[in-house]
């Protein structure tokens, strides 16, 4: 290995150790993987609509959900009435990983930049799509390099390489 290339993925690995220490793992009864990222946002996987109260008790104000309709144990209709009834704005962002749209990503960006809706918890079904929406929040809304971005997204979730080459184009095309 080149110099310049250890150079490189010590510079990465010291990038991707702040974005990962930040990203605190918890348990939390009805929310699959969840994690809280700092005092604005949590992060999460399939959410049982009654896990919603639990959420308005960790002092959330809005949920946005990236599933779609259709998916398996996505009950979006469930999900916004129990959100609305614990007292939280609910934002649905239907997201697909094999077909994404820019528009949704535009969409998601507007609404966690968006202080009326913080602190914010962002879910999906695993949390790979929130760890993309995230990676792509930071590079372009927190002016983070993409390597941190992207430990960031993967601490949080994100393990699919077509979503991680998707933001990262998304990424390059509005800076």
């Amino acid at each position: 290995m080149t110099m310049r290339a250890l150079l490189g993925a010590a510079l990465s690995a010291l990038i991707a150790i702040p974005a990962i220490a930040q990203v605190q793992k918890k348990e939390m009864p009805g929310v699959r993987n969840y994690s809280r990222v700092d005092a604005t946002v949590g992060c999460g996987g399939q959410v049982d609509p009654a896990a919603m109260a639990s959420l308005r008790k960790e002092g959330f104000v809005s949920v946005i959900n990236l599933r779609e309709a259709g998916e398996p144990g996505a009950d979006v209709e469930a999900g916004r009435a129990a959100a609305q009834a614990a007292g939280l704005k609910y934002i649905h962002l239907p997201f697909n990983v094999a077909k994404p749209d820019s528009k949704v990503v535009d969409s998601f960006l507007a609404a966690v930049a968006d202080t009326s809706n913080q602190p914010v918890f962002i879910h999906c079904g695993s949390a790979n799509r929130v760890g993309g929406m995230w990676m792509i929040k930071r590079a372009l809304q927190d002016k983070w390099p993409v390597e941190k971005a992207r430990a960031e997204g993967e601490a949080i979730g994100l393990n699919s390489a077509p979503l991680v080459a998707f933001a990262t184009e998304y990424i390059n095309s509005h800076r």
